[in-house]
């Protein structure tokens, strides 16, 4: 088994260097040129493998040498996918397919000319050539985010060249355990996966147990609904959060760690079994890391994507290979966790924030951020919004800068209605707190959450009550049912909500739905319970208006109510021009050619392809 010194390490991060100033700065004036194509989920689901294959062929059948082809994980503005960067000169290519291969090939590497077409066009038709000109990444700070798009994640030596493993080798041959957990403390690091708790103030208590034998856990069991955040790290980093897990495992004297992703993250769980694979050959993991007497070895778990998991001890009933149920807390898992041990336990972005902590320091990670909220923070931009994609912002960003400046905007100028942070466990955010920060204590203030980083931007043809419904459903379908709270409230709050969206709600129904909402959060045994009511507590309180509205009423004003709503063609906006007709799925809309159209109620099933036809917006 290959495994390399301290010497060595230092010289493949010397050999490596130039290649660093190439991927980062642009700086590097050498021979060679880097043609990176994203490899993340986003883009290998539209084809970036064959893009992949394609460079790869091309430049071996014309004999180009100096150009490699680099296989890396996501940039971030997914929308645009699949994305190829060609380095020194920083193009930023959109929408590429394996076609446009040989343009890029035979026009930029060997002509010197950028392929105009494939350019990166923003939401306002500007070209950007470059991708650090785009106003998406103007506002945005990688941290976690760091090698995500800049090196191959299946390739260690690249992960070495980026200062990989040196946060280790720091900590095991320059800091006592004492000294790492108050670096940890001092930065203001805390839980990303959703509660916020100090991350040092964890790490101290499973440190200060007597235990011989403890656990390190990476929660990789991401499933809010449209969130992609740690997936992305893992896809595209593997190897900082298993080193950051291995200075854990040394701060709190535990020698085995067990990161649980998800089945339904293919691409996260091969990358992380090959960086596995490649820590324990190159020593990296194993007995005496560095010539230490400190050992540790990491090992994969799989999740068949049950949402309870996420919560920390029903992960732990899984990993040792029970059903998914939280247990009753206290004993906490610092205390009493992997099999009754003690364990420590964080999820992907926190450990991705770990290594520059130590590296750069304490009071650098601090000056980031608010005041009570350290860093920065990474959310998964969904929705109604342009630029989807995955951002990383320092804390105390305001949700305005992130839909409008990062994200783009609404699409076809729609006005924004609300935006959902925190997923099933969250709320919604509306239109007047726009400006609000975005850090623990300010979206507390309003009745939200972070979150783990799921942030759905909805614009005005959205029903608020629809989706509170939406993410019950959710919830019911995910409920472990273990505690009756949860178990049967949620079900009987899920059916109140479709209840008056089928326009057959009463007043008593509201009354019961915010009673119902309360009773569950206060009496459910875990998170998933405790948060379920947030989206209906946040909308009712929001968005009153539109629930008397369907109660009252008995009027949807987005039409996505199919039972209150009556899709009508305005006779004054109507040309005449067919196109809805052509788009109905049930021939519900007669009219002749250059004259007024009519729907027949009759026939009609609300599906609003004619709304999203209508050149003219005369339907509605």
């Amino acid at each position: 088994m290959k495994k390399i010194s301290l010497k060595e390490v230092e010289d493949i991060r010397y050999t490596k260097r130039e290649e660093l100033d190439l991927r980062v700065n642009g700086a590097y004036e050498g021979k060679e040129r880097h043609i990176l194509v994203c490899r993340g989920t986003g883009c290998t689901s539209s084809n970036s493998p064959e893009i992949l294959e394609e460079f790869n062929r091309l430049i071996k059948e014309k004999g180009i040498e100096n150009v490699r082809v680099i296989l890396t994980g996501c940039f971030g503005l997914c929308s645009k996918g699949p994305i190829v960067i060609v380095r020194p000169d920083d193009t930023f290519y959109s929408h590429v397919k394996p076609e446009d291969c040989q343009e890029i090939i035979e026009k930029h590497i060997l002509g010197g000319e950028k392929v105009q077409r494939l350019l990166c066009k923003d939401v306002d038709g500007k070209i950007y050539e470059r991708l650090d000109d785009l106003p998406f990444y103007k506002k945005q700070l990688r941290i976690a985010l760091k090698n995500c798009g800049v090196i191959n994640p299946e390739n260690i030596e690249e992960y070495i060249a980026f200062d990989g493993f040196k946060a280790l080798e720091k900590v095991l041959t320059s800091m006592t355990q004492d000294e790492v957990i108050q670096e940890i403390l001092d930065s203001g690091l805390r839980g990303r996966g959703g509660a916020g708790f100090p991350t040092g103030k964890k790490w101290g208590f499973v440190k200060i147990e007597e235990e011989k034998e403890k656990y390190v856990v990476c929660n990789a069991d991401e499933g809010d609904p449209g969130a992609f955040m740690d997936r992305s790290i893992l896809e595209g980093d593997p190897h900082s959060v298993i080193e950051a897990m291995a200075i854990a495992g040394y701060a709190v004297g535990a020698q085995r760690g067990f990161i649980y992703v998800r089945a339904e993250y293919p691409i996260a769980v091969q990358r992380l079994r090959t960086a596995i694979e490649q820590e324990r050959e190159y020593g990296f993991l194993g007995e005496n890391i560095f010539g230490t007497d400190f050992s540790f070895d990491v090992e994969v778990r799989l999740g068949a994507g049950a949402f309870v998991c996420g919560e920390e001890t029903a992960l732990l009933e899984s990993i040792e290979g029970r059903r998914g149920q939280p247990r009753l807390k206290p004993p906490f898992p610092a205390h009493s966790g992997l099999w009754g041990k003690p364990t420590l336990i964080n999820n992907v972005e926190t450990y991705a924030n770990i290594t520059r902590i130590i590296l750069n320091g304490a009071k650098w990670y601090a000056s980031i951020g608010t005041e009570t909220s350290k860093g920065t923070k990474v959310f998964a931009l969904g929705g109604n919004v342009n630029n989807v994609g995955l951002v990383e912002v320092p804390m105390g960003t305001t949700l305005r800068e992130i839909v409008y400046d990062i994200g783009g905007g609404i699409p076809k100028g729609r006005a924004f209605k609300a935006a959902q942070t925190g997923g099933p466990s969250g709320g919604c955010i509306p239109e007047q707190y726009l400006d609000v920060k975005i850090d623990y204590e300010s979206l507390k203030e309003i009745g939200c959450m972070m979150g783990s980083g799921g942030l759905i931007v909805m614009d005005d043809t959205k029903c608020m009550v629809n989706i509170a419904k939406f993410y019950l459903d959710f919830t019911v379908s995910e409920s472990c049912g273990k505690c009756t709270p949860c178990r049967i409230g949620t079900k009987r709050m899920y059916e109140i909500l479709e209840k008056i969206c089928q326009g057959q709600g009463t007043e008593e129904d509201l009354v019961n739905l915010d009673t119902l909402a309360h009773g569950v959060a206060k009496a459910s045994v875990c998170g998933l319970g405790q948060t379920a009511p947030n989206p209906v507590l946040s909308t009712m309180r929001f968005f009153k208006d539109e629930y008397i509205e369907h109660v009252h009423d008995k009027n949807c004003r987005a039409k996505e109510c199919k039972e209150l709503t009556k899709i009508e063609i305005d006779p004054q906006k109507c040309k005449g021009c067919h196109m809805c007709t052509k788009v109905c799925p049930v021939n519900a809309i007669n009219g002749e050619i250059g004259k007024v159209h009519e729907i027949d109620q009759s026939k009609c099933i609300k599906c609003r392809s004619c709304m999203a036809t209508c050149p003219f917006k005369a339907i509605g």
